[in-house]
């Protein structure tokens, strides 16, 4: 059996990870951009980035002082784990005094923050369950600035892909620089509204330039993140090439007569990490 205690501890180290250290295929794909761009002041933009990247790791402190909303994501197989959400409960709580996190969690009304990252319904927890002898916990410390430029369009059956790029393209157009680009853009179609907008925030959990295994879907990503760049909002929305690293899109079955597109906004800081516990 998984301890809790293993659960809690695991959960505080990826979240130290996530928010201190940039993904390789991420930080790659902000290099690549700054070798190709051209404008001055998106070089000076790109540059800042990096800068804050190598430096972050170095010094093992946050990226962003934005370090998010704390979302798990838990794949979870046939294994025996000792109060899986409890654990998951105190390595937030734990990461957030010893990393530190800034406590970012409020009532939404009263506004009154608990201290420690967690509250009512949070952690956010997506549980799925899969078959395998393990379990898979993903953390992604989502910030605010991206996160309120989402989007959700419940469409017409009729309006297809071509529906879908045009929805995109116009919320990232009219997200401007707020969400820090260069962004990485999620896309989910498909489900119901919950359900498209959770595949869109999955979708960011793909590698830069992983494409889906449908041809025609991943011609889509390919289509929809020319016609971003094409916008010339550029790094921090202050001009450029690169408005986007990448387009991700994920798909469920959906209703006949309907087409939701939820779109998720995630910022040049696109930070997650994984771990594989199993039962030794």
């Amino acid at each position: 059996m998984i301890s809790q205690e293993k659960v809690k501890e695991t959960v505080c180290q990826l979240f130290k990870e996530a928010v201190t250290i940039l993904p390789a295929d991420v930080e790659s794909s902000l290099r690549k951009a700054f070798i190709e761009e051209e404008d001055e002041i998106a070089l000076l933009n790109l540059k800042a980035i990096l800068d804050n990247i190598k430096i972050a790791k170095e010094n093992g402190i946050p990226l962003c002082q934005d370090t998010g909303l704390p979302i798990v994501f838990v794949k979870m197989g046939n294994i025996k784990v000792e109060n899986l959400y409890q654990g998951i409960i105190e390595g937030v709580k734990k990461a957030t005094s010893q990393v530190p996190l800034r406590p970012n969690v409020v009532d939404p009304i009263s506004r009154e923050n608990t201290g420690d990252n967690t509250g009512k319904m949070i952690p956010q927890i997506d549980l799925e369950l899969v078959d395998g002898d393990f379990l898979e916990i993903t953390v992604m410390p989502k910030g605010f600035g991206s996160e309120n430029n989402n989007s959700l369009k419940m469409g017409l059956p009729g309006e297809g892909l071509e529906g879908v790029r045009d929805f995109v393209v116009e919320t990232v157009i009219r997200a401007g620089g707020k969400p820090c680009p260069p962004i990485v853009v999620g896309v989910g179609i498909g489900g119901s509204s919950d359900l498209a907008l959770k595949l869109a925030k999955k979708a960011l959990l793909k590698k830069i330039g992983e494409r889906n295994e449908n041809q025609e879907i991943a011609e889509m990503e390919e289509i929809i993140l020319e016609e971003i760049n094409k916008t010339g909002i550029g790094p921090m929305g202050l001009g450029g090439k690169t408005t986007a690293l990448d387009v991700k899109i994920e798909t469920a079955h959906t209703h006949t007569a309907g087409l939701p597109i939820g779109v998720c906004i995630q910022c040049w800081a696109s930070r997650h990490a994984t771990a594989i516990l199993e039962d030794k």
